[in-house]
């Protein structure tokens, strides 16, 4: 007997004899207990979807599963659920992000770090916001997801770890704090990311944007939050923008050498490396609206020195990063010094 092999007509069934013995029976008789991660939601009704899954297996493969079985989470019953079909939803809202923290306290810090009530329209408003950034999946959104109610409890969960706050603090979380204290640092600079993370979602610009794989995200440190920065590496990655900088490049007679740290690929890896180089946006998140990019407002870099300036903010600029180049160097650390390309005679790294 194939575990696993439930179909739509299966599920139908096992939602058809739920609904004729009621929750408790239901689960009661399969050995289940409510689901505490994952609903399915059909022709508006909710249902515990690992019991559910189980019970479907009956009806195709002639038994149900017991709960030890399978798992009731995204990898295994709602994850079969969902390939059928059906609407699958958390039972509980996901972890507030960075990005939705700004926004949090950035209307904390409007409201003289004090707790704002959940009729505030301020906090109605904000809470229609919330909803349409584009970083937690439809499957993690419950009913209750970035309600009034929850975008309240999280300016008292960040207005009651300010300096001044006398009382007893609520249980929020690490996050709430720095990113408060990055608002008390630089209020100004804080308060130009988050106008910049609305006017982005009002204008719908993120959720045109690729979201951004988990694993490079950890190599890449902005305090401004994942939307600022997928829209600043989305510029980045420009095909046509890059490729208008690095003419005008070799119009004015430069070569493609990093402006950090001066290396060559064309140098170093001969025709492989003709041509090739990447680009930087030299422009700060906080600084970096909505409008167009200039070919001033980027840099020609190796990969390298690219990803040391985005390994931890503040992101230095290129020539910050080449002044630290060169101190290096000065001081007799191992780093290879520019190599002279007799092409255009001009410095370029040799190999690192």
């Amino acid at each position: 007997m194939r575990k696993g092999a439930i179909s739509r007509d299966g599920v139908l069934q096992a939602l058809t004899e739920y609904d004729d013995l009621g929750q408790d029976e239901f689960l009661s008789k399969y050995g289940y207990k409510p689901a505490t991660g994952y609903l399915l939601l059909h022709e508006e009704r909710t249902y515990d979807s690992k019991a559910i899954a189980g019970v479907a297996h009956k009806f195709d493969q002639g038994r149900a599963l017991r709960p030890d079985e399978l798992v009731g989470g995204r990898s295994h019953a709602a994850r079969w659920l969902a390939r059928l079909g059906f609407t699958i939803r958390s039972s509980r809202s996901p972890d507030w992000t960075r990005d939705e923290i700004i926004l949090a306290c950035d209307l904390a810090m409007a409201n003289g770090w004090k707790r704002l009530e959940f009729d505030d329209p301020r906090v109605v408003e904000l809470s229609a916001l919330l909803q349409t950034m584009p970083i937690h999946p439809e499957e993690l959104r419950n009913e209750l997801f970035r309600n009034p109610n929850g975008v309240a409890r999280k300016t008292v969960d960040i207005t009651c770890r300010h300096p001044s706050y006398t009382g007893k603090p609520t249980n929020g979380n690490a996050l709430d704090v720095e990113v408060m204290n990055d608002f008390l640092a630089r209020p100004a600079e804080m308060a130009k990311v988050a106008r910049h993370i609305r006017q982005g979602l009002v204008a719908g610009e993120f959720q045109e944007l690729a979201p951004e794989v988990e694993e490079e995200d950890d190599d890449y440190s902005a305090p401004e939050g994942k939307l600022l920065l997928r829209r600043h590496r989305s510029r980045e990655r420009n095909k046509a923008l890059r490729k208008r900088k690095i003419d005008a490049a070799l119009r004015q007679g430069r070569p493609l050498t990093c402006e950090a740290c001066g290396f060559d690929f064309e140098q170093v890896y001969g025709d492989r490396g003709r041509g090739y180089i990447e680009c930087h946006h030299v422009v700060p998140l906080h600084e970096a609206g909505e409008g167009r990019t200039k070919l001033s407002d980027l840099a020609l870099i190796c990969a390298n020195c690219h990803r040391m300036i985005h390994r931890r903010a503040p992101w230095p600029t290129p020539k910050e990063l080449s002044s630290i180049v060169q101190s290096r160097r000065n001081t007799g650390a191992h780093i290879p010094s520019p190599q002279r390309n007799e092409k255009t005679g001009v410095s370029a790294a040799a190999s690192s």
